[in-house]
């Protein structure tokens, strides 16, 4: 049975596929700029890496620990595509994903995954603490495209998050953030990875694109010039 992430992944390695559908800015003058095609070759890496790696199923738990990010939404649309459930607001989860491993996340996880945020990264900068996977290192093995084991179910949540619960089937039609028709949207990093998100799938669902900018990076009349950006809220 698909969902509507499914469909929506679709839709952005199909249509419009070499077009911008996610730039990032972030510090140290980062740039990242991920055509639909190239979003969904990322997405299909992690969904690979989720599945094969790590036994994740529909209805499993993914605790998403983890600032507004390119690599954030990334890996919610993986998650997402698989079936699974994202948490957003510190509970129990059968997996964690963070950018800080050697902190104390609470909770028991089935696996813990470190994602570094730097755009270049190839691997941890450091060591991890045992049995912590290194995403940057292992995401490149897998393969550029995406077969589910086992179909998703609407039915089950997608997301958890401060006094919200969202099932697959709501996805874009009640958490995604009504936007206008090819919206060029920035999204600011600052408002949180569920605005974010919420956002973000508003943008593409009107087969937009998202400007994703760090909370330290400032929004000059330039930069919004530069994008192209339509649109702010």
């Amino acid at each position: 049975m698909s969902t509507p992430a499914i469909h929506l992944m679709t839709a952005l390695r199909s249509g419009h596929s070499t077009s911008p559908r996610l730039t990032w800015y972030g510090p140290d003058s980062e740039r990242v700029e991920l055509s639909g095609r190239v979003l969904d070759n990322w997405v299909a890496k992690t969904s690979n890496l989720l599945q094969d790696e790590l036994d994740a199923e529909p209805g499993m738990k993914l605790r998403l620990d983890l600032p507004a990010h390119w690599k954030s939404l990334v890996w919610a649309l993986a998650g997402w595509q698989l079936g699974m459930e994202l948490v957003l607001d510190g509970g129990d989860a059968d997996l964690l994903v963070t950018d800080k491993p050697d902190g104390e996340p609470g909770g028991s996880f089935d696996a813990v995954i470190a994602v570094p945020l730097a755009a270049l990264a190839m691997s941890w900068p450091g060591e991890l603490p045992s049995g912590v996977l290194d995403y940057a290192a292992e995401v490149r093995s897998h393969g550029d495209v995406f077969m589910a084991h086992t179909d998703p179910d609407p039915a089950l949540p997608a997301l958890t998050g401060p006094g919200k619960a969202v099932r697959h089937s709501g996805l874009l039609d009640e958490f995604a953030a009504s936007q206008e028709a090819g919206v060029r949207l920035l999204v600011k990093g600052a408002e949180g990875l569920e605005s974010a998100l919420s956002r973000s799938l508003g943008a593409w669902k009107q087969d937009g694109s998202v400007v994703l900018v760090d909370p330290n990076v400032e929004v000059t009349q330039h930069l919004l010039d530069n994008e192209r950006v339509s649109a702010t809220q």
